[in-house]
């Protein structure tokens, strides 16, 4: 498996995070869309040319994307970040904060939002991953901002495609990326480990089983992670600048490395046949390909744009 190189595809992304497929139409190939988190917008990218251009400005930090059955996008919106604080850039971006939450990116680029508050907790904290099931619930962790204060504030919510939601788990210190095991079993990194949730989602620690403690040997965190077909976890761990491989026990069997220095944010599986394996690099600003794969990504659903309801036109 580690005989795949990195390539890159694209460049000047302003801290890229949370990669999706977008599949191939009868008028349009394959592509790849991202959030840019210092920008406050979701981008698309031609993986035949690396040409990159704005979908949508979405404001705050736009953290993760996943492709909605209309043609859209919904977005994990934190509230933002300020970069100037960060020692990132020489030209920090603004900071521009926004209402966190889940948006909605149209086909055409309008942005709103689907939900703001928890329907059954309050306001969000900082929407970070998500993801769709195949009932059409959305997935996503609610990490406090950094730096996590001392008791553990986190929670994954569960979301209706009308946009009414419950918490499904609490007392994390920092959920991050989210994905579903094949059977459907939501994971998430929380602190130095991946950790399996009970796939009904209840609030019972007691259903909450390590995944592994730490998927890292140097004790460097997980960001966003995807999932194959046989069930592997392909993690992205931030300074390791590269993708940890592991197999559903949490044995890692392999670590595709980046070449460089870097912050390795989150990946995806795309290509028609689902073996390219992309990797969102925040810094320097780039998504990277892994192609040829041995074993495909997991096919994932979009997220089921809900049916108009509501009183008939007249006019």
């Amino acid at each position: 498996m580690s005989e795949v190189s990195a390539e890159v595809v694209a460049t000047g992304l302003r801290f890229g995070e949370g990669p999706a497929w977008v599949p191939a139409t009868a008028d349009r190939a394959g592509q790849v869309v991202c959030t840019a988190v210092a920008a406050g917008a979701l981008e698309r990218i031609d993986v035949e040319t690396g040409a990159v251009t704005r979908v949508a400005d979405v404001g705050g930090g736009a953290n993760a994307a996943l492709v909605a059955s209309d043609g859209g996008f919904l977005v994990t919106q934190n509230g933002g970040i300020d970069f100037t604080r960060t020692g990132l850039y020489d030209d920090p971006p603004p900071y521009r904060p926004a209402t966190p939450g889940i948006q909605r990116v149209a086909a055409d680029g309008a942005v709103s939002y689907v939900a703001e508050t928890s329907t059954d907790d309050g306001p969000f904290l900082a929407p970070n991953d998500l993801v769709a099931s195949a009932d059409g619930m959305l997935w996503f962790t609610d990490p406090p901002h950094h730096p996590p204060p001392p008791e553990p504030a986190g929670r994954i919510h569960v979301m209706a495609p009308d946009g009414t939601s419950r918490v499904a788990a609490r007392g994390f210190h920092y959920c991050n990326g989210i994905a579903l095991d094949p059977d459907g079993t939501p994971v998430v990194i929380e602190g130095l480990g991946l950790l399996r949730l009970d796939r009904a989602g209840t609030r019972d620690d007691a259903s909450r089983e390590w995944v592994t403690e730490q998927v890292s040997p140097n004790g460097v965190a997980g960001d966003g992670f995807c999932v194959d077909a046989d069930g592997r976890y392909y993690v992205a761990t931030t300074t390791d600048h590269g993708i940890r491989v592991l197999e559903p026990d949490g044995r890692e069997v392999d670590f595709l490395a980046i070449p460089g220095r870097g912050i390795t944010t989150n990946c995806c599986f795309g290509g028609d046949d689902r073996r390219t394996l992309f990797a969102t690099d925040g810094v320097p600003g780039q998504l990277v390909a892994f192609e040829g794969m041995p074993t495909a990504g997991l096919a994932l659903p979009p997220w089921p744009v809900p049916a108009k309801t509501g009183p008939p036109e007249t006019g």
